[in-house]
């Protein structure tokens, strides 16, 4: 099988021919390993671990403004973006962070219940639609891939909100102190996310197509996640169904107490699923609470710190545990450690191989 055709039979939790696995590297990663594997680029880097790669794409659409606007402006590693609204311009400022080679939050836009009418009105003006061109470039690109394709539509309001608008702090304060303010701005935000899944589980091709949720009972409650994630996601899900698509849900956080609510959801995939302890979920837990639901993950950062046998180890405790190993690919779940060595994922991944799972 090649590994797009192992991932999509993965999906659809039909028999292999071996567990997959997908070590989920990052641009931080070359850079702190020793020679020759610092000069190497990504997919060489995948190629020669034995790693299924998940490529990823565009989602094919833009966003245009009529009476507000979005500027961006990025130098010295800091970028800052404004929200221009009637009632007044919103700033927030990411740092890059290159041990990580990655985006930071310092400074988020709503802080006040001002902020959160005035962000409202930003979505309310937002207009979604297809880039066609964007989209023949994604089509002609995901014909190409070797390996199972994904794209992104968004971010749930609520989980948009805690990450990147308002902090979770703030964020938990303004949702307590002016619900129905925090309402109307879900509501505007959730107007334009469906906009996109109808656009991109439309006319963007792929093998999935993501939530980019980070979801946590770390940073929201059962009850809050059944009352301003469920429904949204659920709708999200439907549009994602009804274009025959199959929606996937990046969680990499605390889920156990949410598999309940998470089995109701008619989505395909969930995404970084995380052991103990950076997570709280075991593979088992998630066979058991959610049944018909593929599962991305099996391991977590800490893990990958120690020695190829300890995470062998690891994994064959989870894997003895489980029913079947239909529906299964092993990852890191979160972002590949760079304390993992080259050598030492190519060892575990060999194992992986040689492992006799029960379909």
């Amino acid at each position: 099988m090649t590994p797009r055709a192992r991932w999509q039979a993965v999906l659809r939790l039909e028999p292999l021919d071996h567990l997959p696995f997908w070590a989920k590297l990052n641009a931080s990663y070359p850079s702190a390993q020793a020679a020759p594997f610092d000069g190497m680029t990504l997919p060489e880097l995948h190629e020669w671990m034995g790693s299924e790669e998940h490529a990823w794409f565009g989602g094919g659409v833009r966003e245009k403004h009529t009476r507000t606007d979005y500027r961006v402006t990025t130098a010295d590693g800091v970028q800052r973006f404004e929200y221009v609204t009637p009632h007044g311009t919103l700033h927030r400022t990411d740092v890059f962070d290159t041990a990580s080679q990655s985006w930071h939050p310092r400074e988020f836009p709503i802080r006040t219940r001002d902020d959160i009418v005035a962000m409202a009105s930003w979505f309310a003006d937002v207009t979604v639609e297809a880039d066609t061109e964007a989209q023949e470039r994604i089509t002609a690109a995901v014909a190409q891939s070797r390996f199972c394709t994904a794209t992104s539509i968004g971010t749930s309001p609520l989980m948009d909100v805690l990450q990147h608008l308002a902090g979770i702090d703030q964020g938990q304060y303004l949702l307590a102190d002016y619900p129905d303010e925090i309402g109307e701005l879900f509501a505007a935000m959730h107007r334009v996310l469906m906009a996109r899944a109808e656009i991109v589980c439309a006319g963007t091709p792929g093998d999935l197509v993501y939530l980019v949720e980070n979801t946590s009972t770390t940073l929201v409650s059962p009850e809050q996640f059944r009352r301003y994630c469920l429904p949204y996601l659920s709708e999200y899900a439907a549009v994602a169904r009804a274009h025959g698509r199959q929606l996937g849900l990046h969680m990499c956080g605390h889920l156990k107490a949410l598999l309940p609510d998470l089995d109701t959801l008619p989505v395909t995939a969930f995404e970084a699923f995380t052991s103990p302890t950076v997570g709280n979920t075991t593979l088992l837990d998630g066979r058991t609470g959610c049944p018909g639901k593929c599962l991305i993950g099996g391991t977590n950062a800490a893990i990958w710190t120690r020695p190829a046998r300890d995470i062998i180890a690891h994994l064959q405790q989870q894997l003895e545990e489980l029913p079947h190993h239909r529906g299964l690919i092993l990852s890191s779940a979160g972002v590949m450690p760079p304390a993992a060595t080259p050598e030492t994922i190519k060892t575990v991944v060999e194992w992986i191989g040689e492992y006799k799972a029960r379909w």
